[in-house]
């Protein structure tokens, strides 16, 4: 196990950043070089916290771009073959939109997991969920094993 950590050195550059950037500041190296000990400290909650934000504006500006597109294609038109490819167009941009509206609700939840203190720890077992798995998947609330555990149910008992 120790010859495991000193063949992954850390950068002391990267190692340190966190003592003297704001935690919004810090790139996602500079995150995962921080020490074990330091795992959702408020510099970690506040990078998580500015990234789900940005994600949240990112898809609340989505949000209402759909809708003027869905006002601009409201001429009629003609051709059916052209009606009904404008039809799954708006289909498919729906669909896409529920989707997004469906993480919306997550990206509050971790929002609301960030102010009570409970983000980056799995619902099931309460260990760290890692801050790999966060950056990958912001609003994530099971650790990787235990989210395997769940699909390896769902895959065998069904929904």
């Amino acid at each position: 196990m120790e010859s495991t950590k000193s063949a992954t050195k850390v950068d002391p550059k990267l190692a340190n950043a966190w003592k003297t950037k704001a935690g919004r500041d810090l790139s996602e190296p500079e995150l995962l070089a921080m020490p074990e000990g330091e795992y959702m400290n408020d510099k970690q909650l506040d990078f998580f916290r500015a990234r789900l934000q940005a994600l949240k504006d990112d898809l609340l500006s989505n949000a209402g771009e759909t809708t003027e597109h869905l006002r601009e294609d409201t001429t009629v038109v003609p051709d059916p073959a052209d009606r009904a490819t404008i039809e799954e167009e708006h289909a498919l941009e729906l669909r896409t939109r529920d989707r997004e509206r469906k993480l919306l609700k997550k990206i509050s939840q971790s929002l609301a997991r960030i102010d009570a203190g409970d983000y980056g720890y799995c619902d099931e077992t309460g260990e760290p969920i890692g801050l790999g798995r966060l950056l990958a998947r912001p609003t994530a609330t099971l650790s990787l094993e235990a989210q395997q555990r769940r699909e390896l149910k769902q895959k065998m008992f069904g929904d």
